[in-house]
């Protein structure tokens, strides 16, 4: 039997639940809410679970929510989505009693995008999203913050003491499941999710008619990931009109199957691309709908670099998010000329960070960081990440930072 492993969200959490009556998590499917509504220490002692996705306690819930919700002093509600009437009376009983902690709420949702819920629980809750597991959550690395958050707080690179990334971790994601078994057939859990996810999820929220036109869209998507977001191209591709692709991929982030990260307009420049680009909520999902089963750095695999950088943006999302509340994160690009990763900004600190799936250092490749501290004052650091194994300076605010200390 797996042992629990502590997750990032616990340290959050653990706040809430001492300041706000509600928290609600929301998250992707199967990527660990339950396990850590029953297990996470600060979050599960005397707090009574209840599912939603049990049909007793669902028909329960639906026959007499105000008595439901009052079934104990603390309570858990798992995959509240599938009970939108129950956020009405909900909002009854916290305005009736505000204690902190009384409810969790998680919903393999984001529940924030969906109206009925976000007006109901208008400031009486907090937010927060389970990302599938990082590097640091696998390998126990929780006893000290996030590697890029101390190096935010304090201008100072700290030691990681972690083994460098291996490039399989890529191709089997973050999903507990399969990421803590390695004797896994990792291809059929995630045809099973896929299955499960178009049966349940989509159909929970909405009703689509071409089921297989949906999927196909998905795929293709897949296939997109690193990239700026055409979704004229991609409707053309998946053969439905733009206005079908654009509900889709609106459901597909509602769902938190995908990101789409949004550009960084904060500097000066006429030749700003601002159309969002799109990734994956895990790398090992989104591999297998690309149909990618090999990452080696021999390999021919177009979607390598791209999947690298899901890689980093999913860790560094589930890393950070619990320590540097109301962090955000975007791309950079100039159309034709320079182009940076990923800009994370947290109050009024930026630190860009460019992604290289090479183990040699290449100054050609800080050209876009150097661009970007340049013009952009509150830059605190260009980050190059590489398979490399030192932290090293590279000029005025710019550090070459191996890819498993910036991850640590």
């Amino acid at each position: 039997m797996i042992s629990y492993r502590k997750r990032e969200l616990g340290h959050l959490v653990r706040q809430t639940l001492r300041q706000t009556p509600v928290t609600v998590i929301s998250g992707l499917r199967q990527s660990g809410k339950s396990t850590f509504l029953a297990h996470e220490p600060g979050v599960a002692e005397g707090r009574l679970y209840c599912t939603l996705d049990e049909l007793d306690t669902l028909e329960e819930a639906q026959s007499g929510p105000r008595a439901f919700l009052n079934k104990a002093s603390a309570m858990a509600v798992d995959e509240a989505q599938r009970l939108p009437e129950l956020f009405l009376p909900l909002k009854r009983a916290v305005d009736q009693d505000r204690r902190a902690g009384r409810f969790v709420l998680t919903g393999s949702a984001n529940l924030l995008l969906l109206k009925h819920v976000a007006d109901s629980l208008a400031g009486r809750a907090v937010y927060a999203v389970m990302h599938p597991m990082s590097r640091r959550e696998l390998l126990g690395l929780l006893d000290s913050p996030p590697a890029l958050a101390r190096f935010i707080s304090d201008g100072v690179w700290p030691d990681v003491d972690a083994a460098p990334v291996d490039e399989t971790e890529l191709l089997r994601g973050g999903f507990p499941e399969v990421a803590l078994n390695p004797e896994l057939d990792r291809h059929l859990w995630f045809d099973d999710f896929e299955r499960n996810f178009l049966e349940r999820d989509v159909r929970d929220l909405r009703r689509i008619e071409d089921l297989a036109g949906f999927r196909r869209l998905v795929r293709l998507a897949a296939l997109r990931i690193g990239g700026v977001l055409n979704v004229s191209s991609l409707a053309r591709d998946a053969q439905m009109s733009e206005v079908t692709a654009r509900r889709h991929l609106d459901l597909l982030e509602t769902l938190m199957l995908v990101h789409r990260l949004p550009p960084f307009l904060g500097n000066r420049s006429k030749r700003l691309i601002k159309s969002p680009k799109l990734y994956f909520a895990d790398t090992g999902l989104a591999a297998h709908l690309a149909g990618v089963t090999e990452l080696k750095a021999s390999s021919a695999e177009p979607l390598r670099g791209a999947l690298l950088e899901n890689f980093v943006l999913q860790n560094l999302m589930a890393a950070l998010e619990p320590h540097l509340v109301g962090v955000r994160f975007y791309f950079w690009h100039e159309q034709s000329r320079h182009e940076v990763d990923f800009v994370i900004e947290h109050g009024r600190k930026l630190v860009a960070v460019e992604v290289k799936a090479t183990g040699r250092l290449n100054m050609d490749n800080t050209q876009s960081l150097q661009d970007f501290v340049r013009r952009t004052p509150d830059c605190i650091a260009g980050v190059l990440t590489y398979f490399g194994e030192e932290v090293m300076p590279l000029g005025d605010k710019l550090w070459a930072v191996p890819l498993h200390q910036l991850l640590g």
